[in-house]
């Protein structure tokens, strides 16, 4: 259980955080009275696809940062593949893709791979880099006349050039249209299927419920949940009920036993239940001609919610 009375898988043992992809332990920092990581442990293994989600302020931003070492935690430690941030980036074993990555206004991008290519010591062929970003036809195209989607295939070119072991990404997707989207993941699927590691930073909470093995969910800076997407859904408990019930009214839902949360739209309503059999088993008493019923477990976006709200849990 962590602070929050919410339980988290146990971290991993010693022997497996010595082999780890990224090992955090203990790490804070602080800005005055603002504590933006107050004490979390985290350990990634190589070859995990990890989404790191919270809501704004939540510390996700400043947990990257002392991976990539672009910020130092005031305590605690910060390992990637055994080694400290900055030697790791050194050797060209960390790959970061950062939403607000400037590029070069007068370089077209061709140049600017090639350029962070000249920076490693074994990079990977630049064409190779475009081709597996999806932007060989960008190559002679300045990034001043790229759409905002095309720019981040080309941060995406930019942190595989190094031929990194693990890829930082933060917002990966922002900009993109949904076509764009899916070529991406496929391509970050192929990285993957090598034994590589991802961490990713993300608001499009579909993604890392299709695309993650595990979710890492963050609040005030602490660690509130820790798991594959089942788990982190069973963590916040409940299912949602929907159904057509002719003669429904806020009044008489509100009141069936077990709902948390309801919405009613004419004859369709939605609610949210910690006891799904018991709230079921009343409205069929209540409204004999309810149908098209749909019992489905919460999903990744209720138990966000619900994990990550500002209310402090107590128990």
């Amino acid at each position: 259980m962590n602070t929050t009375g919410t339980p988290v898988p146990a971290t991993r043992d010693a022997a497996v955080r010595q082999g780890a992809a990224v090992a955090l332990s203990g790490l804070r920092k602080h800005y005055g009275e603002v504590r933006a990581v107050d004490g979390i442990d985290l350990t990634i293994a190589p070859g995990e696809v990890v989404a790191l989600l919270g809501p704004n302020g939540a510390g996700k931003s400043t947990t990257v940062d002392m991976i990539l070492g672009l910020t130092r935690p005031d305590a605690g430690q910060v390992g990637v593949f055994g080694r400290e941030p900055a030697e790791a980036i050194a050797e060209g074993a960390i790959g970061a893709m950062l939403q607000g990555g400037a590029l070069l206004e007068d370089a077209t991008v061709g140049e600017l791979v090639g350029l962070v290519a000249s920076l490693h010591r074994k990079p990977i062929p630049v064409a190779e880099a475009l081709r597996r970003a999806g932007v060989e036809e960008l190559a002679g195209r300045r990034s001043t006349k790229l759409s905002g989607g095309q720019k981040q295939r080309v941060r995406f070119a930019i942190a595989l050039v190094s031929d990194p072991d693990l890829l930082v990404l933060d917002e990966p997707t922002a900009a993109m249209d949904v076509g764009s989207r899916r070529e991406f993941w496929k391509s970050m699927h192929t990285f993957t299927d090598s034994g590589r590691t991802v961490l990713f930073a993300t608001h499009y909470l579909e993604e890392a419920e299709e695309f993650a093995d595990r979710v890492v969910l963050m609040r005030s800076g602490r660690i509130v949940a820790d798991g594959s997407v089942a788990e982190v859904r069973a963590l916040a408990g409940g299912r949602t009920l929907r159904a057509v019930a002719p003669g429904a009214t806020s009044a008489a839902v509100s009141v069936l036993p077990g709902v948390t949360e309801y919405e009613v739209r004419g004859d369709r309503i939605a609610v949210s239940s910690s006891d799904s059999d018991a709230t079921l088993r009343a409205l069929l008493a209540a409204f004999p001609a309810v149908r098209d019923i749909e019992i489905t477990a919460i999903g990744l976006e209720g138990a966000f919610l619900s994990l990550t709200s500002d209310e402090e849990t107590t128990r």
